[in-house]
Formats: C-alpha cells, sequence, structure tokens
C-alpha cells in the first residue's frame, strides 16, 4: 500500500461527524464483476456506491453530482484514469474529493504520477480486499 498522507484541509478533531449513510461512493471499474464485488461490501457497510465503467463517464458523475470518494481504476475505456483524475482536480466541484487508485498495475511511474496528481493511495486490486477498501473509507474521508 503506498500513503501519500492526509487530505489538506482535514480536521481530525471535527465534531460533527458522517455517517455511512451520508457517504456516496462514485467507484470507477470497467471490470463488472469486480465492480460488483467491491460495490456489495461497500452497499453493506452502508454506503450509497454508484459505478462508472469508463472514464468519460467518471468525469461526468463526478462533476454533476460530486461524491465524497472516488475509487478509481487506472485501465479504462474511453479516457484512462489517470486522465479522469487529471480533470478531476482541475475542476472546483471535484478538486477536494478524495480519489484511491485501485488497479492491477503497479508501476512505479503509474503510482508516482497518481500519487503527484492528488490521489491519497495507490492500491494494487491483488493485495486488496473488499474489506480493506471499505474499512479504509472513514479515513480517507476524513473522519
Amino acid at each position: 500500500m503506498l500513503r501519500r498522507g492526509q487530505r489538506r484541509g482535514t480536521d481530525m478533531s471535527s465534531t460533527g461527524s458522517t455517517t455511512d449513510d451520508d457517504v456516496r461512493v462514485l467507484f470507477v471499474e470497467d471490470d463488472p464483476a469486480v465492480a460488483h464485488m467491491y460495490r456489495l461490501k461497500l452497499e453493506l457497510d452502508g454506503y450509497a456506491v454508484d459505478v462508472a465503467v469508463d472514464g468519460l463517464q467518471a468525469v461526468e458523475m463526478a462533476m454533476g453530482n460530486p461524491p465524497d470518494i472516488i475509487f478509481l481504476d487506472i485501465r479504462l475505456p474511453k479516457m484512462d484514469g489517470l486522465g479522469v483524475l487529471e480533470a478531476l482536480r482541475k475542476d472546483e466541484r471535484t478538486a477536494q474529493v478524495p480519489v484511491v487508485i485501485l488497479s492491477n498495475y503497479s508501476e512505479g511511474e503509474l503510482v508516482d504520477r497518481g500519487l503527484r496528481l492528488g490521489a491519497l493511495e495507490y492500491l494494487v486490486k491483488s493485495q486488496t480486499t473488499p474489506a480493506h477498501v471499505a474499512g479504509g473509507v472513514p479515513t480517507w474521508i476524513g473522519n
């Protein structure tokens, strides 16, 4: 697991906490079986989950109704994950939305670029479980 650090502007001592029911997740994954597996665990843990199956759909969904957190694959149809992340960071509506990359690709250059573009973490799918992803949501959104 590679970590970039706490999101800027996040106050961990805040008295107002977000419940799972309030948290909206955008899961960006073009493999239906993988998307279903992660969506199921996140929903069982009480999160509202939308799935985007390609990069363009991810950008449209995120900008149309910004989620609380985005899980983003790298290899996607229509626009790759790094292109999605770049577009999200350039738009004021989504510039501060936490993004965690979840990919099968672990090449150093991809990891470095993803973290430089503002991803909180870069997780490798083969080393990550749906339970780990769901369990990390409170930390990644700053609760």
